[in-house]
């Protein structure tokens, strides 16, 4: 068994390379968790601009935030896929690797002689993952999406807002993220069988798909009644009370997911006679009078400050939560003792801060990151070492321009 100490436990994905030809957020992300696990990343970038989230500001150090955030990890390539041998040399590191992800309009990859067919003439075992907004047979198809757009047709926008209000996208990028996640479990399931079988598969995902898979209840609410869910707000379309609820200066989150702890929070309240009256003794009593529980409620938290109701309800063994700012949150005690931030060193900007993957092993966390790469920065790395190119032949590429990044080209003496 690794010990949380060893420092040499790259992850169980040691040893697989991925070749991520993927920008901006949905395949990024996949390709960031697999380096998590242990993988070998390889990202390919346009050789003038790079990945486009390279552009989008705040920036540190002439680093884009957004970039910084879904690519630590990763060694960078750039390659001019839309030239014979930029095309060549994606053929040729393909045929090395295990995985392919690329989150290109269904059929882009095709027309750079890089699909799923092409590749696995050279590499039967090859996974090859394809994330995409809706999918190649969607009448959506040709459609460029992004994660609002994806939230949109979702419906989950219809529910992300208070009562009344204009629908609002989720303040996470979700659209994006839920292709990300599911991209994983097709990924993984499809290393386990090629190890039985040693063929590969192509993994299809749309970000629409998975963002409705991970819809859940809600969907059933549409089913078995007939009518989609209206928005709640912070409330639960179908367990009261739960949300947010004000107190004398803030807010705090109340969540009474069983019976138990309805009766604990009524407790805490004070307000015992409310377990047994029969417009609140139940789930579906409770949803049924929503309207006049609330009220309540909100009257008895109102006279006491978020500080004193958090001590309170911790102590009355009620799910409870102060709403943290995003600053606070990375500052709380929780994330410390887990060890979710961690500090790395870039070649230019000098040390950064970086939010570490969740999964754990055996106790330990991912094993050490490394910044995110300078666009190119691992071009001839690469080509030397994974292809065998001379530092000749990439000084020559480099000159025409297939290559871009950091070379084997020497500053004059």
């Amino acid at each position: 068994m690794t010990k949380p100490h060893d420092t040499t436990y790259r992850g169980p994905l040691a040893g697989i390379k991925v070749l991520d030809f993927s920008r901006i957020l949905s395949g990024p992300y996949a390709s960031m968790v697999l380096a998590d696990l242990g993988a070998d990343i390889i990202k390919v970038e346009p050789i003038e601009k790079g990945d486009e989230t390279r552009n989008f500001p705040p920036f540190i150090g002439g680093m884009s935030h957004y970039y910084i955030a879904l690519n630590r990890c990763k060694k960078s390539i750039a390659l001019d896929l839309k030239s014979p041998e930029g095309a060549q040399i994606a053929r040729e590191l393909a045929a090395q690797s295990d995985i392919v992800i690329e989150n290109f309009r269904p059929g882009v990859m095709d027309r750079l002689g890089l699909g799923y067919d092409a590749l696995k003439a050279d590499n039967k075992g090859l996974i090859y993952c394809s994330i995409t907004g809706f999918g190649k047979d969607s009448p959506h198809g040709d459609k460029p999406a992004f994660d609002i757009v994806a939230q949109a047709l979702s419906g989950v926008m219809s529910v992300n807002c208070e009562p009344g209000q204009a629908p609002n996208k989720l303040g996470i990028p979700m659209g994006d993220m839920a292709g990300s996640i599911f991209s994983l479990f097709g990924v993984l399931a499809a290393l386990h069988e090629r190890n039985v079988t040693g063929h590969g598969r192509h993994v299809e995902i749309a970000m629409l798909d998975s963002l409705i898979a991970l819809q859940g209840y809600l969907s059933q609410i549409y089913f078995v009644t007939g009518e989609s869910p209206k928005p709640v707000g912070t409330q639960h379309p179908s367990i009261v009370p739960y949300g947010s609820f004000p107190t004398a200066d803030g807010h705090v989150i109340v969540a009474c997911l069983t019976e138990r702890f309805w009766h604990n929070f009524a407790r805490c309240l004070g307000r015992e006679n409310l377990i047994e009256d029969p417009r609140f003794a139940l789930y579906e009593a409770r949803l049924a009078n929503r309207n006049e529980l609330e009220p309540l409620i909100h009257e008895r938290m109102t006279q006491d400050t978020t500080a004193y109701w958090l001590e309170r309800l911790t102590d009355f063994d009620v799910p409870n939560a102060p709403i943290l700012s995003i600053g606070d949150a990375l500052s709380q005690e929780h994330v410390a003792a887990h060890g979710l931030i961690e500090e790395v060193s870039h070649p230019e900007i000098g040390t950064m801060k970086v939010v570490r993957g969740p999964i754990r092993f055996d106790g330990r966390g991912p094993g050490p990151a490394t910044a995110p790469a300078l666009l190119g920065e691992n071009t001839h790395e690469v080509l030397h070492d994974a292809l065998g190119y001379s530092e000749e032949k990439v000084d020559q590429l480099c000159r025409r321009s297939v290559i871009g990044g950091r070379t084997a080209v020497k500053d004059p003496i």
